[in-house]
């Protein structure tokens, strides 16, 4: 009699869809985890013959699982205190390595191993783009992520130096204003440097460039000259930025401490102008440091990573690849949080977050989980029941099958 066979097929079927619900509440807290959803189908049939109007007689021989679907909506974000904790918001995966294996994973619960490189929890490579002076190269091979907690950064003499400037025009011949902003030199030394206005006519301002009496013992190179404006008060002379203002002889050894005195912005504006009112600067910037630690980093949405250093400092070291699959239900789940290519998968796209349909990095904040207990409790209700239906069909074949062997007797 196959009515065994039947029962037997149904509580295989519930035992799966009992151990993927019990899978998704043991995974309640993991980080990232897409729950599953078990699917049946039912068997082939037999046919017992036809009834009088023709019609096929069947009887069906049970049931099996046709497959466990991933649900990779997304889950909720909770913000975190730890810079290696990251989180995508939207469609994608990060892609980690270990050795040549390379797999997927939303959980971005990183960590820094001793040599600086981001890992994860089971010490697979988190993957990106490598930098260059600070320059992401999107055009390499992919890396792995590496901060360099080891490192002190070297000093950067300033090579540019811009101040933001409006000077009043109101204001006599004779009259004087002046900006002050710190600048380095090759050693990492800061020096405070003066930029002083002196009016001249109503069209123009002589300026001078210069450092405190006894920091550089030579004769400065190019840090005087004349600003010329017109009706408007928009600068129209020196129609380009100051180069070559030097100040050799450094007291403390560095290199002749040599810089360009910018005064338009990149757009070719003006920094430097003439109105009514107080004169005064609004802005300084300039380009140089002094030697600093590694301090920690920072990722932005498209998951550029920029170290910084205890000289406040900050330099671009990778950017966080993003990966996308056609379709991810076709990919097989592989422990750790991770999930492999197959075929059903289709091949692994890499670009970066925020771009071509992939979604944002949020850093210091992790994804939870997406399993709404609620719903698995009213599914395992549910499983339960269809498990003792089936273990119900057993003991019933059962008694009849007795009652079978008793007629013989």
């Amino acid at each position: 009699m196959p009515n065994f066979s039947i029962a037997l097929t149904g509580l295989q079927a519930d035992t799966t869809a009992l151990n993927t619900i019990g899978n998704n509440l043991a995974n309640l807290n993991t980080t990232a985890f897409k729950g599953q959803t078990t699917t049946f189908e039912d068997l082939f049939y037999q046919n017992i013959g036809t009834s009088g109007s023709g019609n096929t007689l069947q009887v069906g021989v049970g049931t099996r699982v046709s497959g466990t679907a991933t649900d990779f909506a997304q889950g909720s974000l909770s913000t975190t205190s730890t810079s290696t904790d990251m989180a995508l918001s939207g469609n994608g995966f990060f892609l980690v390595q270990s050795g040549n294996d390379q797999s997927l994973t939303r959980a971005g619960d990183f960590q820094l191993n001793a040599g600086g490189d981001l890992v994860t929890g089971s010490g697979e490579s988190v993957m990106g783009y490598g930098a260059t002076n600070g320059t992401v190269n999107l055009n390499g091979g992919l890396v792995p992520i590496a901060l360099p907690v080891t490192t002190t950064e070297g000093a950067q003499a300033t090579q540019n130096l811009s101040m933001t400037t409006s000077l009043n025009s109101s204001s006599p011949d004779s009259t004087t204003f002046s900006s002050e902003a710190t600048i380095y030199d090759s050693l990492g030394e800061s020096h405070l440097a003066t930029v002083t206005y002196t009016k001249e006519s109503p069209t123009t301002w002589n300026y001078s460039v210069t450092l405190p009496a006894g920091d550089a013992t030579g004769t400065p190179v190019n840090n005087t000259g004349t600003l010329t404006f017109n009706s408007t008060g928009a600068l129209v002379s020196p129609t380009s930025n100051v180069t070559g203002v030097s100040f050799p002889g450094m007291a403390d050894g560095a290199s002749n401490l040599t810089l360009n005195f910018n005064l338009y912005d990149a757009s070719g504006n003006s920094l430097v102008t003439q109105t009514s009112g107080a004169s005064n600067t609004s802005a300084t910037s300039q380009d140089g440091f002094s030697s600093g630690a590694y301090q920690g980093f920072s990722v932005d949405g498209t998951g550029v990573v920029s170290a910084s250093f205890s000289n406040g400092h900050t330099e671009i070291v990778g950017q966080v690849a993003v990966a996308l699959v056609s379709n991810p239900d076709g990919l097989t789940r592989s422990g750790a949080n991770d999930y492999s290519v197959t075929n059903a998968s289709g091949s692994v796209t890499v670009g970066t977050g925020g771009v071509g349909g992939r979604g944002t990095i949020e850093g210091e904040a992790l994804e939870a989980s997406n399993i709404d207990i609620s719903a698995e409790f009213s599914d395992l209700i549910v499983a339960q029941r269809a498990f003792e239906a089936n273990s119900k069909t057993v003991t019933t074949f059962d008694t009849v099958t007795q009652e079978a062997i008793a007629m013989i007797r």
